[in-house]
Order: C-alpha cells, then sequence, then structure tokens
C-alpha cells in the first residue's frame, strides 16, 4: 500500500546525470526503516548511504563505521558544539546525527544520498534543503508495530512504553512528506520505494 503525494518532477532516474539528490528515510522506531535500507543498498549499490553517528550502544552483529558510528554522549557534543552534523537529535535518550561534509560531497558530486533517520532529522533536513526528496514509512498498525518492537527484544518495558507514545505522535506526521509507504510486507515496500525513486 503507498499514498504518493504531489512531488517535483526532477526525481532521478537510475541513468540519470543530472546533479545528486538528496532522499530521506523515516518513519517511527520498529518500523523496519533499517531492514529497507540494507536491502535497498544491496539491490542499489549506485546509492551512498550516509552512515549516522549515534551514542547508542551497539546492537549485536551492528558494526563501526558500517551501521553506525558509535561515539560517547560528550565527543558527539563537541561534534554539535563544531557544527560538523547535518542534522542531530536526542531520541529514547540518545543522540543521532548526520556527518555533514561526507553528505554534502556526495551530493555535489551527483550522487543520490539516502538517509535513514528519525522525524525530528527528517524535518531538520526539510527545512534546510528544499530539494530533498522524502519518504516515510508507515506500520500496518499500532499493534503490529507493538509486536515489532517486542520482537526485537531489546528495549525494557519503560523503553517500549516510551517508543510506542513516540511512534503514536510521529505517525501523525506522516503527511508532511512527499511520498507515506506502509511496511506491511517487506518487498511490497522496497518495490514502492524503488517506483518512487527510479521512475
Amino acid at each position: 500500500m503507498m499514498q504518493v503525494l504531489p512531488i517535483q518532477t526532477d526525481v532521478p532516474t537510475k541513468e540519470s546525470t543530472s546533479p545528486g539528490r538528496l532522499i530521506v528515510l523515516t518513519g517511527p522506531s520498529g518500523v523496519g526503516k533499517g531492514t529497507l535500507m540494507q536491502e535497498l543498498l544491496k539491490r542499489h549499490p549506485e546509492l551512498y548511504y550516509s552512515v549516522s553517528a549515534t551514542t547508542r550502544s551497539p546492537r549485536p552483529g551492528e558494526i563501526n563505521g558500517e551501521n553506525y558510528y558509535f561515539t560517547s554522549r560528550s565527543k558527539f557534543e563537541q561534534l554539535v558544539s563544531q557544527g560538523e552534523f547535518l542534522e542531530w537529535a536526542e531520541f529514547a535518550g540518545n543522540y543521532y546525527g548526520t556527518p555533514r561534509e561526507a553528505v554534502l560531497n556526495q551530493v555535489q558530486s551527483g550522487k543520490l544520498v539516502v538517509l535513514e533517520i528519525e522525524l525530528k532529522g527528517a524535518r531538520q533536513i526539510r527545512a534546510s534543503f528544499p530539494g530533498v526528496f522524502s519518504i516515510f514509512i508507515l506500520p500496518p498498525s499500532l499493534s503490529e508495530l507493538e509486536s515489532r518492537i517486542r520482537g526485537r527484544a531489546q528495549d525494557s518495558e519503560e523503553a517500549i512504553a516510551r517508543r510506542l507514545k513516540s511512534a503514536e505522535a510521529e505517525i501523525q506526521a506522516a503527511e508532511e512528506f512527499d511520498v507515506q509507504i506502509v511496511n506491511d510486507d517487506l518487498e511490497n515496500a522496497l518495490q514502492s520505494i524503488e517506483s518512487t525513486l527510479f521512475r
């Protein structure tokens, strides 16, 4: 299921030689953004994925510099004060941010650059980059989202409650974005993303 709103007509095609473009993928925690991003990059290695920095601890199997740049709060705050982030936000007690220089360099070199970020950061990017193309990933329902978060077995009851409360508020913001895609089936959601990026 996908709802496509009016968007700019210069969405690049795979063969495009036009200037680079910044693409934002966002949605509530547990909606499957990370899994969709991994599969999208497997299918389209021409995309440049911007690795975010975070102060949260690595989850099992996560690799520093590949999934995230894992750093301390003090180091993150130092980078914020130096203007090193394109956007940053605090979510669920941890900081997340997008390194500025690498993203701008890749866009200027003609790449499609994809950011997988939280809602607050996505809004910051939209405010500072009018040409950004933004995709909001929705869960099929809040009960399904809760099942996915619980299925990860990584959060306390308190953290789960906090994530679900945030998710309810975030879902209200979906219509701010160019495209909304419901992740009820991984393959269908991936095809919907591809159809919006590579028309």
